[in-house]
């Protein structure tokens, strides 16, 4: 039986479709998914505070590893004004708490499931055992509930009840990492819900620059969602109760686009600022919307964006861009420098890629003159060229729309996922060429560990290709070729895109790593 066909339970994910048209790809064509038009009254951009997500603190130490405590659970929270939207959340709010662990220092999170429908928590970007890295299939069952009615015939993986401890060595260099839920089939709607957070890893290397930080280090979290009349998050919804139905409908495969941007769980925010330089963690949380961002000052030139680390890390060297350009579930890690401008300047982070509600992103006010002691140096790190030996092993990828048995979905290789049957066994320590071929959009997500692009159709790597990356945007018929190389932990993980409908509807693939 195909993985399209194996579906789980809709759970707590209602709401009624108010509207929709396919957004299409190719030529200027920005994003592959279907607008869904909300229905909520929204406030005008940029009247709502940027909330700054609290920071996670461990209960305790256990072994040498700090230990935290996350209760999943729904709760009710003020994202527009004078509403108040149900949500899936971490620690019961969205974004969840923000981690900050350091390099060589193994963390435990103990996450409790206090929700209605059972839980997957993946950390993505992590250097993570096969055991705690979310297989789609490690149910955490909702607390008190044994499950049965949950489980997938004949698929069921690690199930347990109420409670999961994920165990994270951080063996891995200073990089902005995020975790969300990553349910087989129902990742798109939980994470629409509300489960996504930021974790944040730092090391010597890192702190021994002169980059901004504290009250100018500021974790973007970046998101579009639609909006019921009454406030709630609309999501296309096949089902509310038993029945065995996919997570999306076949309608919405190609991706759910909203209308408001969230930016930290609030629409269109402001954020006061110095005259000085901050660093900005940006982060695509997006189901299916890609951004080009922009930094606008009325009446003058953009402000320039310095890059200094892509989602695996920091860069070999700062790179300065007119914009940035970011799929679902790409971060970049950027540089601004505010006294560019004069105080009283109101900067904005546009979308370029974007119309109407989705063109606005964030505003910046910067209000005040201040010392600023921060630099970006000429060399910010040692990165390895990953380089693939002769005779390295070459894997074909192909990521397609298709049709496995009776069941319209999304494939790779013409197969739907299937979590008994590897695609790829890649011995530990070597490293390999895997070729993704697209037909349209595709970021593609790579569990374990980063890779490094080698080449972009018919040339080198791309403008946002640099460095350490785990998720690389493919845009349609294109070519994109990257080096793999995977170390220390044997198992079974997996690859998929990370257009969250595109996932949940089986284009994801299994791996194992020998």
């Amino acid at each position: 039986m195909s993985g399209l066909s194996r579906r789980g339970f809709l759970g707590l994910l209602g709401g009624a479709v108010a509207g929709a048209g396919l957004v299409a790809c190719g030529g200027k064509r920005w994003n592959t998914g279907v607008h869904l038009a909300g229905g909520a009254p929204l406030p005008p951009p940029y009247q709502v505070p940027l909330p700054i997500p609290p920071v996670a603190r461990p209960i305790g130490t256990v072994g040498g590893a700090d230990v935290y405590q996350i209760t999943q659970r729904a709760a009710e929270l003020e994202i527009l004004p004078g509403l108040r939207t149900p949500v899936l959340g971490y620690d019961g709010i969205f974004p969840g708490p923000t981690f900050e662990a350091r390099s060589g220092r193994p963390i435990v999170v103990h996450h409790r499931n206090e929700l209605p429908v059972p839980s997957v928590v993946h950390l993505h970007g992590g250097h993570t055992p096969a055991d705690s890295d979310g297989w789609p299939l490690d149910l955490t069952l909702p607390i008190g509930d044994r499950g049965t009615a949950w489980l997938h015939h004949g698929m069921a993986g690690d199930v347990v009840a109420g409670e999961r401890a994920h165990r994270y060595p951080m063996t891995q260099r200073a990089a902005q990492l995020w975790y969300h839920d990553h349910r087989m089939d129902f990742t798109g709607p939980a994470v629409y819900r509300g489960l996504a957070g930021m974790h944040i890893v730092r090391d010597d290397v890192e702190d021994a620059l002169p980059l901004p930080r504290g009250d100018r280090e500021l974790p973007l979290m970046i998101c579009d969602r639609s909006f019921a009349a009454d406030g709630s998050f609309l999501y296309p919804a096949l089902d509310q109760g038993m029945r065995r139905v996919p997570g999306v409908d076949e309608r919405w495969m190609a991706g759910v686009l909203g209308d408001v941007v969230l930016v930290n769980g609030a629409p269109w925010p402001f954020h006061e600022v110095d005259a000085a330089r901050y660093r900005l963690r940006l982060l695509n949380a997006s189901n299916a919307r890609r951004y080009r961002l922009a930094l606008t000052v009325p009446g003058g030139p953009d402000l320039p964006i310095v890059q200094i680390g892509s989602d695996g890390g920091l860069l070999a060297e700062p790179v300065e861009h007119a914009y940035v350009d970011i799929a679902a579930g790409e971060r970049f890690d950027v540089v601004v420098d505010f006294s560019l401008v004069p105080v009283g300047t109101v900067v904005t982070m546009r979308n370029l890629a974007g119309a109407g509600g989705a063109a606005d992103v964030m505003q910046f006010r910067v209000v005040r003159a201040a010392r600023d002691d921060s630099a970006v140096p000429a060399r910010l790190a040692d990165v390895e060229p990953l380089v693939p030996p002769s005779g390295a092993t070459v894997r074909t990828f192909r990521f397609a729309r298709g049709a496995v048995g009776d069941h319209k979905g999304w494939t790779i290789n013409g197969t739907s996922f299937d979590p008994d049957t590897s695609l790829a066994d890649v011995p530990l320590g070597e490293t390999e060429v895997w070729r993704f071929v697209t037909d349209v959009h595709h970021p593609v997500h790579v569990h374990l560990d980063a890779f490094q692009v080698l080449r972009r159709g018919g040339g080198g790597p791309g403008e946002f290709d640099r460095g350490w990356k785990d998720t690389v945007d493919l845009r349609p018929a294109e070519v994109v070729e990257v080096a793999v190389r995977f170390t220390q932990h044997r198992g079974r993980f997996v690859f998929h895109c990370h257009n969250l409908e595109h996932e949940d509807m089986a284009m994801m693939a299994t791996i194992r790593t020998v």
